[in-house]
């Protein structure tokens, strides 16, 4: 690795130290499925959007509480203590596109359909409340 990337790379770590979240790649869901549950959550009191998830009868909804509880954890990891209620929140939640598994259907006369089986990439950043107002 060349000094330069080193620095960076370096840099980065630093400014993730402050930040608290969790990825989750290439889920087999679309992207468009998992917004509709990443809508419902963010900027929410993260027990609270704990909750919502659980009674929520999406598929996605259960991927993204297992990993909302994760994110919890990464933030009681770095602060070395238990988060309660009220203290922590949804900052963001980022849902992006994955790679594609592209297929095709036998159709009539000859013909072919194109199936197109989407995943996606879920980021869920958490923080304190009285790390907002500082």
């Amino acid at each position: 690795m060349g000094t330069r990337k080193r620095i960076t790379a370096e840099q980065r770590k630093e400014a993730n130290k402050s930040l608290y979240f969790a990825k989750l790649h290439n889920v087999p869901t679309s992207p468009r499925k998992m917004r509709l549950v990443a809508d419902m959550i963010r900027g929410m009191e993260a027990f609270r959007a704990l909750g919502v998830l659980k009674y929520s009868n999406k598929e996605a909804a259960l991927r993204v509480r297992k990993l909302l509880h994760s994110a919890i954890a990464n933030w009681e990891e770095k602060n070395e203590r238990h988060a309660e209620t009220g203290e922590l929140y949804v900052t963001s939640i980022n849902v992006d596109s994955a790679s594609m598994l592209k297929r095709m259907r036998p159709a009539p006369q000859g013909r072919g359909h194109h199936i197109r089986k989407r995943s996606n990439h879920v980021t869920v950043f958490v923080d304190s409340i009285t790390d907002k107002q500082n």
